[in-house]
């Protein structure tokens, strides 16, 4: 086969495309991808912002409330541990019923 035929062969598989429409579309979305990563950028350093300026108008710092509630719910493990360790039904002994694990 010579190269001519070669070449109807594989073009008649494709539609035929131009190239200036798929180049423009590509630089469009290009656009478009760079105005979406400004709009995520002024928005992300907006709420950054915002939470520092909320941050600074508590009363307690969020580091120390943290430090607060971690010790509140370390001293609630404790006693609720304790409570259950004491509890007069944590004596009793459970038994299954019906099989009978003894041998003789």
């Amino acid at each position: 086969m010579d190269n001519a035929a070669t070449n109807s062969q594989s073009a008649a598989g494709w539609p035929p495309v131009k190239s200036g429409p798929l180049i423009t579309s590509g630089i469009v979305i290009g656009i478009g991808v760079t105005v979406a990563l400004a709009g995520l950028a002024i928005a992300a350093s907006h709420v950054v912002a915002a939470t520092r300026t909320w941050s600074k108008e508590l009363e307690i710092p969020p580091s120390q409330l943290a430090k607060l509630k971690w010790e509140q719910a370390k001293t609630a493990a404790a006693s609720g541990a304790s409570t259950w360790r004491e509890h007069p039904n944590a004596q009793a002994r459970l038994v299954r019923r019906g099989a009978d694990h003894t041998s003789g």
